[in-house]
C-alpha cells in the first residue's frame, strides 16, 4: 500500500473512533508502520476534518519535519512498540469509556471470560501510570504489553497493535466489550477466574481463530 492510501485509511479509522465511540472528540491517535518508521495521527486534530497532509511521518529515532504539523503528543509509544514489537503494522490508542473506568481503577482485566484471550495472554494488564507523552509511559506500556497484544494504561485508556489497522481497531473494540462485561460482573459480586490451564488451551485455539 503507497503513503497516500496509508494516510487515507488512518483517516477512515480515526473518524471511526468518535463514529463507534471508541475515542471521544479529539481524544486516541493511530499509527501504520511505514518504511523506517511510521505515519501517525497529528496532535490537537479533530478527526473529521482530517486531511493527508496532516497525517505525520515519525522515524523510528523519533525524529519528524517540524515545519510540518506535530504528531500526536503519544508518538513515543508508537515508536517504542514498533521498535519492540516487530509483528505490530498498526497501532490504536483509544479512551474508550469502559476500559478507561477500569484504567482509573488502575484494574487488569482477569480471566472473567475466555475472550481475554483476545489480548493475546491469560489476562490483559494495566500499565503504570506516567504522563501522557513521556518515554516513562512508553516503558510502563512495554512493560504490560509483554506477550500481549493489547492493555489498559491507568488513569488514561487502553492501546492495542496488530498486524493491519483493521485488526488493530477490531481488538481496541473487543477490550471494551470484555472491559464493559467485567465491569457488569463486578456490579454483581467477584467473578469466578478461569484458571491459568484452561486459559492457555484457549489461546492455542485463538491462535488459529481467523485462520
Amino acid at each position: 500500500m503507497n503513503e497516500l492510501k496509508i494516510k487515507k485509511t488512518i483517516i477512515k479509522f480515526a473518524k471511526l473512533l468518535n463514529k463507534t465511540n471508541l475515542s471521544p472528540m479529539r481524544s486516541g491517535n493511530i499509527s501504520v508502520r511505514y518504511k523506517n518508521g511510521f505515519l501517525i495521527t497529528p496532535s490537537g486534530m479533530k478527526y473529521d476534518i482530517l486531511k493527508p497532509n496532516d497525517i505525520v511521518f515519525v522515524n523510528l529515532n523519533g525524529k519528524f519535519n517540524r515545519n510540518k504539523k506535530k504528531p500526536s503528543s503519544e508518538w513515543r509509544f508508537h515508536k517504542d512498540i514498533y521498535k519492540n514489537k516487530k509483528d505490530a503494522n498498526s497501532i490504536v490508542h483509544c479512551h474508550s469509556k469502559n476500559a478507561l473506568v477500569l484504567s482509573c481503577m488502575r484494574k487488569k482485566i482477569p480471566a472473567f471470560h475466555y475472550m481475554v484471550a483476545i489480548a493475546g495472554g491469560v489476562d490483559i494488564k494495566c500499565a503504570k501510570y506516567a504522563t501522557y507523552g513521556t518515554s516513562d509511559l512508553s516503558k510502563n506500556i512495554i512493560t504490560a504489553l509483554k506477550d500481549r497484544t493489547a492493555c489498559l494504561i491507568e488513569n488514561h485508556g487502553q492501546v492495542s497493535f496488530s498486524n493491519s489497522l483493521e485488526s488493530a481497531f477490531e481488538l481496541a473494540q473487543g477490550v471494551e466489550y470484555v472491559s464493559e462485561q467485567y465491569i457488569e460482573c463486578l456490579r454483581i459480586g467477584k467473578p469466578k477466574i478461569l484458571p491459568i490451564y484452561e486459559m492457555k488451551k484457549v489461546l492455542s485455539k485463538v491462535k488459529n481463530y481467523k485462520k
